[in-house]
């Protein structure tokens, strides 16, 4: 089982090889056999996606936004035509089963290509009238924008982060996780095929030193990360130095509240899609499950009997419907959190612990009887781990569902649409859910406020966050001055 790409780096629409950087070994998660071996990318590689992404750009600015769409467009339709070969990478990435990478991953890309290449003609200023005078503004695009992926969806936040930036006309330089380095090398490839200019898309490999090379340069304009918090911290922190433009996608500890009178059976599997798809390896998770105190056992009963359905296996079965964590330290973190909660008095209702086989497996996890206090209600896992917390009082839920730094999502689960709404506008999330979780298509809006984030991706609302609005005043009448 292999999936070695020609060379660790895409530059200037080629792959690019120096083994003077430091070997990176990519894991298949299922068993820990090494799939590909690739390398950081050194300060000439760097430079070298740097200098090209610069003449690309320039290059590209000058395509009208018609001849930029349908560039977009057709890289949609190619990507679209591999789903199949994109999707075994990411599970060869990820380890997530192939069920799900056939239609949460590379689709999702291929959508968000699409969804920007019709808009890119839409991107245009506004005519202001001012009497006899006027002014008009002009929106531009920023220039080199960097993009920083997490490794829990590679292939769609190589497309979520390089289609507005295309769109808008800029250049893209993406850094993927060092834990998922090969789809967005097949993203780059499919922008070439697709017309983009050499140079347009550059992918290059590395950790955390080689992104704080990227986001410093002075050339780089805008930077857009996914990751967590303490690491968007420091990416915030660098770029401001330069006061470039940034987004920041960050993580959450995000509350899922279900009142008496909710579907159960809704209830239920919006609670499996909020802590269990991609194995709990989802930045917006409803990890904290506020269930009415009516109906907190008929949940519990019904939400293990549920897991009982979980099929655990070879990632590449299309059989399989849960997979592994992405890695060895992930699935370190996660345990270590687990003993936490049964440490600190929360009730193991199912799972906790590790599968045993040659892969970085975890049962997925229920905790009752969890209070707000407790490390486990508190901190993001990032993992199977769901934490029941119970209530009585809708006032009482919203106060304690909103007292946390984070705020990237929030769900409700209630058949009284009035109070779904109202509860809505009370969350202190950028993205909020109805008696549903975790759908994110490319048409609405997707972020966080607090501490999970800046700014949005997905939507027209990106358009704000990779362009720049320049003003031009039109005098039509003689310039009238003091002396």
């Amino acid at each position: 089982m292999h999936a070695q790409p020609p060379a660790s780096h895409y530059i200037n629409g080629q792959y690019i090889e120096d083994t003077k950087g430091e070997k990176i070994a990519v894991m298949y998660p299922a068993n820990g056999e090494v799939i590909a071996e690739i390398h950081a990318a050194t300060p000439d590689i760097i430079e070298q996606a740097l200098v090209s992404a610069q003449a690309a750009q320039k290059v590209w600015a000058e395509y009208s936004a018609t001849e930029r769409g349908r560039v977009l467009r057709c890289a949609a339709d190619i990507m679209r035509q591999c789903n199949d070969l994109l999707s075994e990478i990411e599970t060869l990435d990820t380890g997530k089963p192939i069920q799900e990478t056939l239609v949460a991953d590379a689709t999702s890309g291929a959508d968000a290509l699409e969804y920007f290449g019709g808009l890119a003609a839409s991107i245009t200023g506004e005519y202001i009238p001012l009497g006899g005078n006027f002014a008009y503004t002009i929106r531009q695009p920023l220039g080199v924008c960097v993009g920083i992926g997490a490794w829990n969806y590679p292939t769609q936040i190589a497309c979520w982060k390089g289609a507005p930036a295309l769109a808008c006309g800029n250049s893209m330089i993406f850094k993927p996780s060092e834990t998922t380095p090969l789809s967005a090398l097949k993203v780059a490839e499919i922008l070439t095929e697709a017309g983009a200019p050499d140079g347009l898309y550059n992918v290059i490999q590395g950790m955390g030193e080689v992104g704080h090379a990227l986001v410093s340069d002075p050339r780089v304009a805008k930077v857009s990360l996914t990751g967590s918090v303490p690491t968007g911290k420091k990416v915030y922190a660098t770029a401001a130095q330069g006061m470039k433009h940034v987004t920041m996608e960050l993580g959450g500890k995000s509350p899922l509240i279900i009142f008496d009178d909710a579907d159960i059976e809704n209830a239920v599997s919006g609670a499996i899609l909020a802590n269990f798809y991609s194995s709990g390896q989802v930045c917006s998770n409803g990890t904290r499950v506020f269930v009415h105190k009516n109906i907190r056992e008929k949940f519990i009963a019904r939400l293990t009997a549920r897991l009982e359905n979980i099929i655990i296996g070879d990632p590449l079965d299309p059989k399989t419907n849960f997979g592994p964590m992405a890695s060895a330290k992930q699935r370190a973190i996660v345990l270590d959190y687990i003993r936490k909660g049964i440490d600190e008095g929360a009730t193991l209702v199912c799972g906790g612990h590790a599968i045993e086989n040659s892969g970085y497996f975890i049962q997925p996890t229920v905790f009752s009887d969890v209070t707000d206090d407790m490390t486990i209600a508190r901190e993001e896992i990032f993992g199977p781990v769901l934490s029941v917390l119970e209530f009585s009082d809708e006032e009482e839920v919203i106060r304690r569902a909103n007292a946390t730094e984070f705020g990237l999502a929030a769900g409700v689960f209630t058949q009284d649409l009035t109070r779904a709404h109202r509860i809505a506008a009370k969350f202190a999330a950028g993205t909020c859910y109805i008696n549903t979780y975790n759908i994110a298509p490319v048409e609405a809006p997707f972020g966080g406020s607090k501490a999970s984030g800046i700014g949005r991706e997905n939507s027209k609302a990106a358009v704000e966050h990779y362009t720049e609005r320049k003003t031009v005043f039109v005098a039509t009448s003689p310039v009238e001055a003091p002396f």
